[in-house]
């Protein structure tokens, strides 16, 4: 299901107002990685193909124990930093969902490797956009979480773990595989204040899960090995 314009908008003004965010420097931020990549390989919807499966990969804690317990399958979506950490356990994704935080390194080079990444512009991440978008170097979607146009895209989505699930249902996934979630435990990684975390967390589970829409599953290892017990 796509996350329709008149669907994100509440969510994006209760975000807004939620973290005492500005909707202008997330529209100059998107303004500035249009300027930047406006030269790169910058693909459209009709570009990119997501199967009927689909996995995305968060960045808990436990996202390597998740890994052992299920399989991926269909589609590999994979958000910011867990990109370092699926390489360890073998994974390359064919998506990488990031705002330019964390683990910078291994996005570039699944990028070199020809993964679509979806860089995301905020108000908070100018100064990543110019220091590490362009070294992107293949097939890229830019987003933005305010006023999309022809090069910049709104999928729906706060966090880079409940916009690759937007991203996911949006180019037509309908069993969505959870792997690397925990909307109760914030990871121990990143910069950012535990009660900063802990409320992304829990709009990030909103999102996922109050806006999924009908014939969409998603499902985390728990739902899985619980069901064939």
């Amino acid at each position: 299901m796509r996350m329709l314009p008149e669907d994100w908008e509440p969510l994006y003004e209760e975000i807004l107002e939620d973290f005492g965010y500005d909707r202008a420097s997330d529209e100059s931020s998107a303004r500035l990685l249009k300027a930047v990549m406006i030269n790169s390989d910058l693909i459209s919807d009709e570009d990119i193909v997501v199967q009927k499966k689909a996995t995305v990969f968060g960045c808990s804690d436990d996202l390597e124990k998740d890994i052992k317990a299920v399989l991926p399958q269909g589609t590999l979506i994979a958000s910011g930093s867990s990109v370092g950490r699926l390489k360890v356990a073998g994974i390359v994704p064919e998506m990488v969902v990031t705002d330019l935080d964390g683990d910078i390194g291994p996005q570039i080079e699944a990028s070199k490797m020809g993964a679509v990444t979806f860089i995301h512009a905020h108000g908070d991440n100018s100064e990543l956009i110019q220091k590490y978008a362009q070294d992107f170097l293949g097939p890229i979607v830019l987003t933005t979480q305010s006023r999309p146009d022809n090069i910049v895209s709104n999928y729906g989505g706060f966090t880079d773990g409940d916009r690759a699930v937007c991203i996911a249902r949006h180019f037509g996934a309908k069993d969505i595989l959870l792997l690397g979630f925990d909307f109760n435990k914030p990871s121990e990684k990143g910069g950012s204040e535990p009660k900063v975390k802990a409320a992304k967390l829990w709009w990030a589970k909103k999102i996922i899960y109050g806006h999924n829409g009908k014939g969409i599953s998603i499902k985390t290892p728990v739902d899985l090995i619980y069901k064939n017990k």
